[in-house]
């Protein structure tokens, strides 16, 4: 979750001051303001509220890049506040503050001192025209989506870009319970430490291999013993909640949200590596309670932040025209209309861009209406197929947790200087685990015509161990054809991606153990996307047990809580992945209609 660059922006000239707002216990939170000089006054503010910083001193346009050059050009006083506890601000930082419990004696939460800031901004500024617009990416949009639950009459709209919307479901530290040990660790290491400021975490001698350094590191046990003493409070929260209880019930904003009571346009990227999952599941929550049509969605080929910036290229990945424009003309329209009274907002619903044919979609709705389902079988020799298995049959490896299965190509460097490989991680190349028995592929034959997927998917695995724990990946991945213009020869690009923590197959909150050597199924979800496998490629499902250090590493012994593992809990399993007519595993997929593929010498 990274901070707004700073970089200038464009005139008109801005009058900076530094305040310390009240909040109604009395505690007082910095914040700068950057107030146009112009005569075309009085202004609607735009409000980020962040524990990254705000813009420090002899810094006199406000941070954003293309983005806010753009929302310039319209006139706003922008406004940037540090939580509680977090640089001049006083109060004690939280991370991911709960909300407020009266039962308890707690009254303030982020939705409460939310209030409070638009409250003093909307009545104390004698350039302000009383209306305020929240906004921020990551955590800042995470306090921005919180507004929506007790919304002060002075906010007019929200804009929050890859919010996390439930952190032990889908974004930035579990996945269906799996821990993110390679970005948990790091984050909480660098932000808690000191409330008040960023503190590297040091890995010791350069280089490192973050994949031998946490392999060394061996049980989530050793983090405390080694390195945290007990002094980082999430991670102790964390080691003592290994289960989705109500301490992360009261973290995920879809159990709070009750409706849009204040027009919201969501922000995702579809190459986000941290929280891809969150506004998708907001849009979703809120898609549910929205009669007047508050609620609206924006997907577009970026990684986490990335929406700031350009975006004609990422990775190995042409992009064509600007997404990162479309992203700026969308939040200047969407803040234009709510808080400048713009007559028409000309956006649709739903502005998703489908990677693969590099193009945006205008639609009412996500996923669109219409759509057809097509299901794909695991078969043997590899092969995936629409026509289901007539016989048994199934694929075997062993899972060893000291040879774990890398999320990308080593050396893995540690996370607070891993520069462009944290953020491009999954558009690597899956050509680098060839070879390993660990990971099983099945791809289909190349496509005769185009395969476009329109909504959600999901794998449904059927699959045994000799373990009584497991943890199950799928990655969809787009095979290019051999003759692809370089660097895409040949390339596997990862589509979808997801691991399910076998012991919550049924229930987040109460797992249980695997009975061994029992076939059993398995639905993971590998989320929503928009993309189209062309003609020629080959569409590919892999299927592993490990991803390290992206995930911590599964005993595959029983344990009751695996941040308590000792050494002799890590064995060695063997996994079976059933691919029969009683077992069939296979991936259900929503596509465009009209969209059901025909392959070269296959029988789909």
């Amino acid at each position: 979750m990274a901070a707004l660059p700073l970089i200038a922006a464009a005139q008109p000239a801005y009058r900076r001051q530094d305040v310390m707002v009240p909040m109604r216990d009395g505690v007082r939170l910095e914040t700068v303001l950057f107030i146009p000089n112009g005569p075309s006054g009085p202004w609607p503010v735009l409000l980020q509220r962040t524990p990254y910083g705000v813009p420090p001193a002899g810094v006199d346009h406000p941070p954003g890049g293309p983005a806010v050059a753009r929302l310039e050009r319209d006139g706003y006083i922008f406004a940037f506040q540090s939580v509680r506890g977090r640089g001049k601000s006083e109060g004690t930082f939280e991370m991911a503050r709960p909300p407020r419990d009266h039962r308890r004696g707690v009254r303030l939460d982020e939705t409460t001192d939310d209030w409070d800031a638009v409250d003093w901004l909307a009545h104390q500024l004698p350039d302000g025209n009383g209306r305020v617009g929240l906004l921020g990416s990551s955590d800042l949009g995470w306090a921005a989506t919180l507004a929506l639950v007790e919304p002060h009459p002075a906010l007019k709209a929200v804009c929050e870009q890859g919010a996390p919307a439930d952190p032990f479901v889908g974004d930035d530290f579990h996945h269906y319970g799996a821990f993110r040990l390679y970005f948990g660790f790091d984050f909480i290491a660098d932000y808690e430490t000191d409330p008040s400021k960023v503190v590297a975490f040091d890995y010791g001698p350069r280089p490192v291999d973050a994949f031998d350094w946490f392999l060394r590191l061996g049980s989530l046990a050793n983090v405390n013993r080694l390195h945290f003493h007990r002094k980082l409070p999430s991670w102790n929260a964390w080691a003592a909640h290994p289960n989705r209880d109500a301490y992360w019930l009261r973290q995920a904003v879809t159990e709070q949200l009750r409706g849009p009571t204040v027009p919201i346009l969501n922000v995702a990227g579809w190459y986000d590596q941290e929280d891809l999952y969150g506004p998708l599941a907001i849009y979703r929550a809120l898609e549910q309670r929205d009669p007047e049509r508050r609620n609206y969605l924006l997907v577009g080929p970026w990684n986490h932040g990335g929406w700031w910036g350009t975006g004609q290229k990422l990775g190995p990945l042409e992009l064509g025209a600007d997404p990162g424009q479309v992203f700026a003309e969308s939040q200047a329209r969407w803040f234009a209309h709510w808080l400048r009274g713009a007559p028409e907002l000309d956006l649709p619903e739903a502005t998703v861009f489908e990677t693969g044919s590099n193009r945006w979609r205008r639609l009412d709705a996500w996923p669109p209406p219409g759509t057809e389902r097509l299901r794909l079988y695991l078969r043997a020799d590899g092969a995936l197929s629409a026509e289901p298995p007539g016989d048994d049959g199934a694929d075997a490896f062993v899972s060893d947790p000291a040879d774990p299965v890398p999320f990308r190509p080593r050396p893995i460097t540690p996370l607070s200087s891993a520069g462009p490989e944290w953020s491009r991680w999954l558009l690597e190349d899956q050509r680098f685990l060839q070879g390993r028995a660990d990971v099983l592929s099945y791809r289909t034959e190349p496509l005769e015509r185009d395969l476009v997927l329109s909504g959600p998917v999901q794998a449904t695995l059927w699959a045994s161990t000799t373990g009584r724990d497991a943890d199950w990946v799928v990655k969809l991945i787009d095979v290019f054809p051999e003759d692809a213009p370089a660097p895409m020869a040949g390339y596997q690009l990862i589509v979808a991606s997801e691991i399910l923590r076998g012991r919550f197959r049924e229930d987040l909150a109460h797992p249980r153990p695997v009975p061994p050597n029992h076939a059993v199924e398995y639905r993971v979800d590998l989320g929503t996307r928009a993309h189209a496998f062309g003609r020629g490629h080959r569409v590919m499902v892999q299927v592993q047990s490990t991803w390290f250090p992206l995930y911590d590493r599964n005993p595959q012994s029983w344990v009751e809580n695996i941040f308590q593992a000792r050494p002799e809990d890590f064995i060695k399993a063997k996994h079976r992945v059933l691919r029969g007519k009683a077992a069939p595993s296979s991936v259900l997929f929503t596509v465009a209609p009209g969209a059901q593929p025909r392959t070269s010498g296959s029988d789909l």
